[in-house]
């Protein structure tokens, strides 16, 4: 009891401090305290005359300043959240929500309060909305970064746990920085936004551990996380001992593997670009595209437009970003991640080089993306939607029991389908780059389900015990002999 004490009252003094200095800020602002406004109006000056004459710096803050947004913190405390609910963690999900929602009221309301305009600087390099007082990005950043590394700091080994801790305030403070040198607020905007964030993340986080002490559950040093016995729990894969049996001689067939996926695509893409020529399949390739523009529209131009970045960079990577963490909540193992990881790692790197060594022209159409960097044989779209959906049917359609899991099947057909037939409407691709890319994904899927094994842990499936017979009376043998391991235990979650 002392010792919880202690700890409050630390915890409350320092609370009460964070809470005195965001209140003198605010009055500060409110009421114009020129010493603070020629600091404020000093620095944006100074970092804009830095930062304006250089794009990359430019671009690599507004880079920066994105992962601090409202729209990627939101995605990212929703996946944590399923991940938590997943895991059984109800308790931890509903304190993420709750830090989460307060920082969005918070900045808003104190924003409308306190009225402030936006920097103005000689050479704008970024445009935001709203107002300015507190920054929303280092508010937003401080709760729920925060929250995520009280949240799963339990699962973290304690030697690395500092070293995490220190990654996520670098994170928080190179957010509020990026706002600065970007000229969308002040000093001290980003200096109340922290404030106000620690203080939220402070009442939010001793709540908790009032909550836990109410339920009659001991109530853990702060740097042990919220919820230390959800150690196991909040772990990736703790029941997993390798990803690989033997890493070199998987690492071998997998080189040798995309040596001979490689092999088959130049083959088939030289063939199909010299020697062809005047042969009905030259005619087919060219007709086709030609055919296809015959029906553009404004409305089918702007359908293709949408449907063809389904199978961009930034599509692909968002829906291996979503599935993966939600596969390794769900089934606890590392190959799946492995598995995804390499399949378009490999397509990414069999489309650049056969596309380099291939060197097929575009299609003689009007194109209505423009000229692309890339040659035509093998279509990246089509491969990158191919491979990525393929490989998520492959891993849930058998770890799946109910109707549903055929839904990953028809995407993994007609995602493919539509983004093949838009690529060929833009006039991007012949009919045989798609066929090169059906090529890659099956070569090159094919070459990883058989190194990788992702699904090696279905091969024996648990055995049923005999109608009549109560599972549970031999906990330790199952229904197998005397001395034998129990296989009674499924290893995947209830209804999967």
């Amino acid at each position: 009891m002392r010792h919880f004490a202690e700890r409050s009252v630390f915890g409350l003094l320092a609370l009460v401090a964070i809470g005195l200095g965001f209140g003198t800020l605010l009055l500060l602002v409110r009421f114009h305290w020129a010493p603070l406004q020629r600091l404020d109006h000093g620095v944006a000056e100074a970092l804009n005359h830095l930062v304006a004459p250089h794009p990359v710096i430019v671009s690599a803050l507004s880079e920066v300043s994105g992962i601090g947004g409202r729209p990627f913190m939101l995605r990212l405390v929703v996946l944590a959240v399923i991940v938590l609910l997943i895991r059984r963690r109800t308790r931890l999900a509903i304190y993420l929500v709750v830090a989460g929602a307060g920082a969005l009221l918070l900045d808003p309301s104190v924003k409308t309060l306190v009225g402030r305009v936006r920097p103005i600087v000689d050479v704008p390099v970024a445009v935001a909305p709203g107002n300015s007082f507190p920054s929303g990005h280092a508010l937003g950043s401080m709760v729920v970064y925060g929250a995520l590394l009280l949240v799963f700091l339990p699962a973290v080994p304690r030697r690395a746990r500092p070293y995490l801790a220190a990654a996520t305030a670098l994170t928080v403070f190179a957010i509020g920085v990026s706002r600065t040198a970007l000229g969308v607020h002040y000093l001290s905007d980003v200096l109340a936004g922290w404030l106000l964030g620690a203080a939220w993340l402070g009442v939010t986080a001793y709540a908790f551990r009032v909550w836990r002490r109410e339920a009659g559950v001991p109530v853990p040093p702060l740097e042990e996380g919220l919820e230390p016995e959800s150690a196991r729990q909040l772990r990736p894969a703790p029941d997993e001992r390798q990803v690989l049996p033997h890493p070199w001689t998987g690492a071998a067939e997998i080189v040798t593997g995309w040596v001979l996926t490689f092999g088959l695509l130049y083959t088939v893409g030289y063939a199909v670009t010299h020697l062809t020529a005047g042969t009905w399949l030259a005619s087919f390739d060219v007709g086709v595209p030609r055919w296809l523009q015959t029906f553009r529209t404004s409305g089918l131009d702007q359908l293709s437009y949408l449907w063809s970045k389904a199978g961009d960079t930034h599509a692909i990577l968002a829906v291996c970003l979503v599935f993966c963490p939600l596969a390794l909540a769900l089934w606890r193992q590392w190959r799946l991640v492995l598995f995804v990881a390499l399949s378009m790692l490999g397509e990414l790197t069999l489309f650049l080089c056969t596309g380099a060594a291939v060197a097929r022209p575009r299609p003689p159409v009007a194109q209505l993306d423009g000229p692309m960097p890339t040659t035509s044989f093998p279509s990246g779209h089509i491969a990158a939607t191919m491979c990525l959906w393929s490989a998520i049917a492959l891993l849930t359609v058998p770890r799946l029991r109910h109707w549903w899991r055929w839904v990953f099947v028809v995407l993994a057909v007609v995602m493919p389908a539509g983004v093949a037939l838009s690529r060929m409407y833009r006039g991007e691709h012949h009919p045989t780059d798609a066929l090169g890319a059906l090529l890659l994904t099956v070569g090159w899927l094919s070459v990883l389900m058989w190194t990788v094994r992702p699904n090696a842990d279905l091969a024996i499936s648990p055995r049923r015990p005999p109608r009549g017979r109560d599972h549970r009376a031999s906990p330790r043998t199952g229904d197998g002999p005397p001395g034998t391991a129990d296989r009674t235990a499924c290893p995947h979650p209830p209804g999967w």
